[in-house]
């Protein structure tokens, strides 16, 4: 996980440094606020999930009687109660709007239905047949009611489904990428940091270590000569000075070649 591919490719600098924690800290309070998106929509989509179950179990039997007051208004009102409820009705009475419900920054869209004007079926089967006409009615109004209801459910499940789906991407993208990258990049930074502050200072190691040599090398040399002006002066005061005794002695020590002995 430290290798090139697995850091971004920055300048090590202290700037830089700055830079990447402060991403660092984004990123991992993005993933903390991320952790409780998925588990409140994971907590609203186990709620659905309860309601569609639930409404499914009930729909078969609410079905399963509308199915059959409907058989009853035909065995009692005759085959042609359906032409006459439709030739009644020009508009529908039962009508269904949507909106949307906010969950942790997630529209779910909520179907509800509603009763717009009146019914004007009261007197069909008014011959033979009405009570069981109005049942099936009522039954057929209820059967909506679960429809729209379960509708509405199966939307917002599949809607949280998408949703959890995608920040659970983003979550793992924070927790196993962006995350590690950031800290690598960090490593890498404070690594060739302390490398820097260890050339420096050991450059100011040497730097005083030459400065202190030069420094005993000059204090030797001032020493030198102050000990040779005080033997010059020394000399002087008996007689003799010491350079002119050195140029003596060197002429002595020249061979002379006009000289056979």
């Amino acid at each position: 996980m430290s290798g090139q591919s697995q850091r971004l490719n920055v300048v090590p600098t202290v700037t830089m440094l700055g830079v990447m924690k402060a991403r660092l800290v984004g990123a991992t309070r993005g993933h903390a606020l991320l952790k409780k998106k998925s588990d409140a929509l994971t907590v609203q989509f186990r709620q659905i999930l309860k309601k569609i179950v639930s409404a499914k179990e009930s729909m078969g039997d609410i079905m399963k009687t509308s199915s059959f007051a409907l058989t009853e208004a035909k065995y009692v009102a005759g085959e042609n109660i359906k032409h006459v409820v439709l030739e009644n009705v020009k508009n529908a009475s039962l009508k269904v709007r949507s909106r949307q419900e906010n969950v942790a920054g997630v529209k779910l869209p909520k179907f509800e239905y509603f009763t717009e004007g009146e019914t004007k079926n009261d007197l069909t089967g008014l011959a033979r047949g009405g009570q069981q006409v109005q049942a099936c009615r009522a039954a057929y109004v209820k059967s909506i009611e679960v429809l729209v209801e379960l509708a509405s459910l199966q939307t917002s499940f599949l809607t949280l489904d998408e949703a959890i789906k995608t920040t659970n991407r983003r979550v793992n993208a924070l927790e196993n990428v962006v995350k590690p990258r950031i800290e690598n990049t960090i490593s890498y930074i404070k690594g060739e940091l302390d490398e820097l502050e260890r050339e420096d200072f050991f450059r100011l190691k040497k730097i005083q270590g030459y400065k202190k040599r030069e420094l005993e090398r000059q204090r030797a040399a001032a020493k030198q000569f102050a000990e040779d002006q005080s033997a010059e002066k020394i000399s002087l005061q008996k007689g003799i000075s010491i350079n002119a005794a050195h140029n003596l002695l060197t002429a002595t020590m020249q061979k002379d070649d006009d000289i056979i002995f």
